[in-house]
């Protein structure tokens, strides 16, 4: 009987040290034939336009590559979750992606706020942020090895964007208006920065919240300061209203904005109050007419499956994808966080269909600082100048 029970003491102890082996070997989100990627952005909020553009591009890109085959004998199964551009929501829509689908990575999570909320629940599980949604420098700073960054970020974009209006147009008197949130201070610090720098100040500020709807008062404060260049820590539907709000007032000013206002709904509102619009960008956006043949085919494709044109976080989901593409590609079929890091790590000058460059290295996972400077016109972006800025 001793002997059967070591026997079976024996097996069972080599049973258990087998399913620990094998659990210590498995990789969260990865199987034999797929990878499985998440996203949780804004599909219904104040922030929809650009959540929903930005996915169904990621999606669009994902359909393609597993019509093909997939990567390395892998698919990848792509789940994204709606914020509602909501701190609590984007932590509940995290943790079922973390702990219900067990995703490899997240790809393009909107939102500066929801972002720094999610971050600590995914790098605990050994989970990259991966091309978030946001131009926040907190994307890539502090460094951690789970972060990686697309775009030049707001605090750049906006010390580039007042340097121009300070020397290139003679602005004196620089205000503010901004989201509480740490999206609208990360583009405020900015701003500050660079007025510090040209020996000025910042003369007069308002914020608001992301979903409040009345300006007036904000705008008449500003105007009575006697502002030249309104500095907007703005998205898209905070942008519209305001500018609105400063034509009913038969203000005559320019305004400039980050990335987060570079969108064709902006350029085309009721009213045409976007028109002199201003704001910076990573990079310019394609209209669906461009020439090229690539951005033309994007663009149509894009339109049959969705039904809309895309605007430009439409063409930075496309690219987010393709860089993802491309990096577990090089990962290999043993697909690890480690190795993925590595393959991330070893892309140089990727080039997308759009003209932008992203490059990366050890210990560089921010993968662009270029910022353009872009005006609306006749209900269009054009560039106000062909190269970028900087400060």
């Amino acid at each position: 009987m001793k002997q059967m029970y070591r026997a079976g003491a024996c097996a069972a102890a080599i049973l258990l040290a087998s399913f620990w082996a094998g659990t210590a070997e498995a990789v969260q989100g990865v199987t034999d034939t797929e990878i499985i990627i998440g996203t949780a952005t804004d599909l219904s909020g104040v922030a929809a336009i650009q959540g929903v553009n930005n996915s169904n591009a990621v999606r669009m890109a994902f359909d393609d590559i597993n019509a093909k085959g997939g990567i390395n004998g892998r698919k990848i199964h792509y789940i994204v979750e709606d914020d509602q551009y909501q701190v609590p929501r984007a932590v509940q829509a995290i943790n079922k992606l973390l702990n219900n689908d067990h995703i490899f990575m997240a790809l393009v999570n909107g939102g500066t706020p929801m972002n720094d909320a999610m971050m600590p629940m995914m790098f605990a599980k050994n989970v990259p942020n991966v091309l978030p949604l946001t131009a926040a420098r907190s994307m890539y700073e502090p460094y951690h090895d789970l972060k990686w960054s697309q775009f030049a970020s707001y605090y750049d974009q906006m010390r580039a964007g007042v340097r121009y209006f300070v020397q290139e147009r003679h602005k004196k008197t620089i205000c503010a208006m901004y989201q509480d949130t740490d999206f609208g201070r990360d583009v405020l610090s900015g701003v500050k920065a660079e007025t510090e720098a040209l020996g000025m100040k910042v003369v007069a500020e308002t914020a608001h919240r992301p979903t409040d709807t009345e300006f007036s008062a904000s705008v008449t404060k500003l105007r009575q300061a006697n502002c030249d260049l309104i500095t907007m820590g703005t998205i898209v539907r905070d942008s519209v209203l305001i500018l609105s709000t400063i034509k009913k007032q038969g203000w005559k000013v320019d305004a400039v904005g980050p990335v987060a206002a570079y969108d064709t709904a902006v350029a085309t509102a009721p009213g045409e109050v976007g028109e002199g619009y201003y704001a910076m960008a990573p990079t310019l956006y394609a209209y669906p007419d461009d020439p090229r043949p690539a951005v033309k085919a994007f663009a149509a494709e894009y339109k049959q499956k969705f039904g809309i044109d895309p605007n430009y976080l439409g063409e930075t989901g496309y690219t987010a994808a393709g860089v993802v593409i491309e990096a577990l590609r090089r990962a290999g079929r043993d697909l690890t966080v480690e190795s993925f890091t590595k393959a991330m790590e070893s892309i140089n000058d990727f080039e997308d269909i759009f003209g932008g460059k992203l490059s990366f290295g050890p210990r560089q996972h921010h993968g662009s600082t270029t910022a353009f400077l872009a005006v609306v016109k006749n209900g269009r972006w054009v560039p106000v100048e062909e190269h970028a800025l900087s400060y």
